[in-house]
């Protein structure tokens, strides 16, 4: 036969809530157990306030420095766009140049972006592995930016003739975020790459990926005669 439930049982728990005597015996309790733990809970609290302490403090720091580093950067910039791209890496004697920044803000959002211009620059002044160095420090949440960088750390291996770490970085840069306007682009770096290792099969796939899905593209026509040539060299 079923159990029938047993009508105005109290719950457990509920009793220090309807009992006086209950809820001043919890009290006394927990009382009892502050004193007798007085100095653990005192430790534990002073624990947690510094943690929070440390935590702002650091942002606080973080936000300060990156204001700071962004002041510093505009001249730095300025020397970039001007072509004057060793007073932009090492700055004129009363301004920073890119690499103090990175060294004086790091973690810092500009000391990122410093990284970015520094591998241009570098790149720019033939100083390849410096500059790979750099790019691969920079990261961007933009699309076109971050792929750009990939890009770039490519051309950089193409310089030095590593022609296959160029396909691989060609390919990264097509392959973040793909869209119509700069993945054919990468495309066909990296079909070039692959040419220049001797991968002529790599180098058609990436043609034909153009074909295939970019035919909008400016590049689209050029992709297609070289897939025409590669197809040419591979059945003879």
């Amino acid at each position: 036969m079923a159990k029938t439930k047993k009508k105005n049982q109290p719950q457990k728990g509920s009793e220090i809530l309807e009992s006086p005597d209950a809820l001043a015996e919890k009290l006394t309790r927990t009382e009892k157990f502050l004193e007798q733990n007085r100095k653990m809970v005192l430790g534990i609290g002073g624990a947690i306030v510094v943690v929070l302490a440390t935590l702002f403090g650091y942002r606080y720091y973080v936000s300060n420095q990156n204001r700071e580093a962004q002041g510093e950067m505009f001249q730095a910039v300025y020397y970039f766009e001007a072509d004057s791209l060793q007073m932009a890496l090492e700055g004129d004697g009363n301004n920073y140049g890119l690499l103090e920044i990175i060294d004086e803000y790091p973690r810092t959002e500009a000391a990122n972006l410093a990284h970015y211009y520094a591998g241009i620059s570098l790149l720019k002044l033939s100083r390849y592995e410096e500059a790979i160095d750099h790019l691969r420090d920079f990261s961007a949440s933009d699309y076109v930016v971050q792929a750009r960088a990939y890009a770039l750390i490519g051309d950089a291996h193409m310089e030095l003739e590593n022609y296959n770490e160029a396909a691989s970085f060609y390919e990264k840069a097509a392959n973040y975020k793909s869209n119509e306007y700069f993945t054919p682009i990468y495309l066909m770096d990296a079909a070039l790459a692959y040419e220049n290792a001797g991968d002529l099969d790599q180098a058609l796939e990436s043609y034909e990926e153009i074909v295939n899905n970019y035919s909008t593209s400016s590049v689209f026509q050029d992709a297609q005669k070289q897939m025409s040539r590669l197809e040419g060299l591979l059945s003879s």
